[in-house]
């Protein structure tokens, strides 16, 4: 009315603004982006797993002190693809699917409902997020994530680069390492799985999300599955540029038995560069490229289509 004080009124409407803002922040802070994570994470895991197996065998070759992985097998992605389905057979192409789905159906929930969740603790709207904001929160989102799921992705990588040599189940051989390592075995390059999560987490879903805003925000392209396959190919190129290094050091460190070759982290980082030159840390780029590229596709597209579901 005319006679109300025009402080009353705006506080009204600062009420009114809250009130609005309020389900879409308790729903970002809820069950979904748990679920939806992972179910999307084990769609795109089981659509590029050859080509993260070709990865591993690509990063492990080569190693000038181990007389098993000496040998150069592999000329490339492809190459290493149509050798292993030949010599192996198909099935050997997904060596360690069981632990990598288990993986991602861990790492993957924790990591985007833990990454959404810390950034609707810092900031209300996804309209007032910030580059360091959302890099802060995939660094943390990775770590936690990463450290928790580790066990799986020992063997995961055991399994891809040993091949049909490790024979079982996914819980024996989860048993037989335990038993045969302890502890330490089964968070064996911890640190480094932590540090590689960290930097690929905290590059990624941050370009993803920061490209896909300032693609809507230009006024070119709406919140469409094309905006969104340009962000997550954009995202893909920029995890992998980043991670390699470490995601070679990373593979090294858990395919190993017993520390005889790397004593830590940064030994093995040494020995790799003087033994092998700079451009071994980059060994499997392209596969690892082309393996983050289409997952992050597979992924991104899935999730935002999952999001679109009203439960």
């Amino acid at each position: 009315s005319p006679t109300t004080p025009i402080s009353v009124i705006f506080i009204l409407r600062q009420k009114k603004h809250k009130r609005q803002w309020q389900p879409e922040n308790m729903s970002n802070v809820n069950w979904k982006p748990f679920v939806f994570g992972g179910l999307a994470s084990v769609t795109a895991e089981c659509g590029t797993f050859p080509i993260d197996l070709a990865k591993t065998r690509l990063q492990v070759q080569g190693q000038v002190g181990d007389s098993k992985y000496r040998e150069i097998r592999y000329k490339g992605m492809i190459h290493a693809i149509a050798r292993i389905g030949r010599e192996e057979g198909p099935r050997a192409l997904y060596s360690g699917i069981a632990p990598a789905m288990l993986r991602q159906a861990s790492y993957g929930t924790i990591k985007i409902g833990t990454y959404q969740s810390f950034k609707r603790l810092l900031v209300d709207r996804p309209e007032d997020e910030t580059l360091l904001t959302n890099v802060l929160c995939g660094v943390l989102s990775g770590v936690i994530s990463s450290s928790i799921a580790n066990p799986t992705d020992v063997l995961k990588i055991r399994m891809q680069a040993q091949g049909n040599v490790i024979q079982g189940s996914m819980m024996g051989n989860f048993i037989n390492i335990y038993q045969e390592e302890g502890t330490r075995g089964l968070w064996k390059g911890v640190s480094l799985t932590a540090q590689r999560a960290a930097i690929v987490v905290g590059v990624e879903l941050p370009v993803y999300d920061i490209t896909k805003k300032h693609l809507i925000l230009s006024g070119y392209m709406g919140d469409t599955v094309y905006t969104h396959f340009l962000s997550s190919f954009v995202c893909g190129l920029a995890g992998a540029l980043a991670s390699n290094p470490v995601d070679v050091v990373r593979t090294r460190m858990m395919n190993q038995r017993g520390g005889a070759l790397y004593q830590g982290t940064l030994d093995c980082l040494l020995q790799t560069w003087r033994s092998e030159g700079f451009m071994a840390l980059y060994k499997g780029f392209f596969p690892n490229w082309l393996r983050l590229g289409p997952w992050n596709i597979i992924f991104f597209l899935t999730y935002e289509q999952l999001k679109k579901i009203n439960v």
